[in-house]
């Protein structure tokens, strides 16, 4: 069974660091890609970031030179360092990917993230 855990979050003060871990198991096949996504307490949810298994990165505009996604060499952690950090980046960030087998989105429960002073 696939399992992905976030972790990381918190609070911070605008213009601090997070490093968001996302842990996966029951993997036993290739990922194309993986994504982070943000739901604000609005409810609005937001793609932020995306990496392919060639290496290659997407990012949202408003985070591009401020976060960076990467992936641990054991494939099983994926993360996103986030720096420069601003209260409209505080939400629930969740990793994700897309599961050919079972055609569905696998995504973790989150980790909350608030930037304030």
């Amino acid at each position: 069974q696939v399992q992905l855990v976030e972790s990381g979050g918190g609070w911070v003060q605008p213009g601090g660091s997070l490093r968001l871990s996302c842990t996966s198991s029951g993997i036993d096949f290739s990922v194309p890609a993986w994504y982070w996504y943000r739901q604000d307490t609005g409810g609005q949810s937001d793609w932020v970031a995306q990496l392919y298994t060639s290496g290659g990165t997407l990012y949202k505009d408003s985070v591009q030179g401020r976060f960076t996604i990467s992936r641990d060499n054991g494939g099983n952690t994926v993360y996103l360092q986030m720096n420069n950090l601003k209260p409209e980046d505080t939400a629930v960030y969740f990793c994700s990917f897309y599961n050919f087998r079972t055609r569905a989105h696998e995504r973790g429960r989150g980790t909350q993230v608030t930037v304030s002073s």
